[in-house]
C-alpha cells in the first residue's frame, strides 16, 4: 500500500497566540488566501484548517503576501515558532 504525500510548502510562523480569541499572529513568507488550506507544525502543535479570514491590522483582506504580519482564527492553540505550511 502505498501513502499519498501531499504537497506542502512554508508560507510562514507564528509570532503570537491570542488564546481567549483564537487568533494566532504569522509573519508570512510568501502569498496565502482567504478559503487556503494550511497546515500550522511545530513541537507540540499539528493541525489542518480552511482560512477563513484574513485580517492585516484589524481589517479583513482576502489576499496577504511575504513581508505581511497577520491575523487569523484558528481551531487549535498555537505556540511561537510554530511554522505554517499552504497545502496543495
Amino acid at each position: 500500500m502505498t501513502e499519498e504525500i501531499a504537497e506542502k510548502r512554508l508560507v510562514g510562523k507564528v509570532t503570537h497566540y491570542f488564546g481567549k480569541i483564537s487568533v494566532a499572529g504569522i509573519e508570512l513568507s510568501d502569498t496565502i488566501n482567504v478559503g487556503d488550506t494550511i497546515s500550522i507544525e511545530g513541537a507540540t502543535t499539528s493541525f489542518e484548517q480552511t482560512v477563513d479570514s484574513i485580517q492585516i491590522e484589524n481589517n479583513d483582506v482576502s489576499e496577504a503576501k511575504a513581508g505581511d504580519l497577520i491575523g487569523i482564527k484558528v481551531v487549535d492553540r498555537v505556540r511561537v515558532g510554530d511554522k505554517v505550511y499552504l497545502k496543495g
